[in-house]
């Protein structure tokens, strides 16, 4: 049986500080794999640091959100036949150690996709503000119901993806609020999913967009969001 062929996505907005080490640290333990750093209307020199350090790039043409960056990400996957598409976040705080984890259960287990939790081990979070905490356990309550099985880790953004889950991610992939609409479009669309444990690292250049503030508007968005989608049609892998 061939090796399998994988592709690390890293979406990324002004992340020149970060997205070079990001990308050496996964080429490190990850030989074998491919970097893509999808970089979404970058203003900084996000573009140059990342194929410094050995990764490709694909250029979107301006800043088109996360979502959209993501999708794209699986669209080049699918485009070049890659078996399993690694997600992590261009700012590098997803520890690297993870991809190896969260690729041992994909390719364990039965199950199309694994997403990394800060929240399974407590040693995996270095410390989410306590807004944020509490908006994602509200989260994922609401999700664990409408899925039925426990989520831990709503929007996280570390996760493993195999050629089912391209293909349909390829298709569609959630713009809005990508990460907790995924999870329940992937439970809608008869995909397995599974959670592992992750550890977040802090980041070492910048600073989150994410205010307290933000995430409480954020989940208040994201809970009716999901809510209204659950009456959309299914859309099928």
């Amino acid at each position: 049986m061939k090796s399998a062929r994988i592709l690390v996505i890293l979406p990324a907005l002004n992340e020149g500080r970060n997205i070079a080490l990001a990308a050496r640290r996964i080429r490190a333990l990850l030989p074998q794999a491919d970097a893509l750093v999808i970089n979404d209307g970058s203003s900084d020199d996000t573009s140059a640091e990342a194929r410094s350090a050995g990764a490709q790039v694909l250029e979107l043409p301006y800043n088109l959100g996360i979502g959209a960056a993501v999708q794209a990400g699986f669209q080049f996957a699918r485009a070049n036949d890659y078996d399993i598409v690694l997600r992590n976040d261009g700012d590098g705080q997803h520890a690297p150690e993870a991809n190896i984890e969260l690729l041992a259960r994909l390719q364990a287990d039965d199950v199309d996709v694994v997403i990394g939790s800060r929240f399974i081990d407590a040693r995996g979070d270095y410390g989410t503000p306590l807004p944020r905490r509490l908006g994602s356990a509200i989260l994922a309550s609401l999700l664990s119901a409408i899925i039925g099985q426990r989520v831990t880790d709503p929007t996280s953004g570390c996760a493993a993806f195999n050629r089912r889950a391209i293909k349909l991610f390829a298709d569609a992939y959630p713009h809005d609020y990508p990460e907790p609409e995924a999870i329940v479009m992937l439970h809608r669309s008869g995909l397995r999913q599974a959670e592992a444990p992750v550890k977040m690292i802090p980041r070492q250049h910048g600073d989150s967009s994410i205010t307290p503030l933000r995430s409480v508007y954020y989940m208040i968005k994201v809970i009716l969001a999901i809510l209204i989608n659950l009456l959309r049609r299914r859309e099928t892998a």
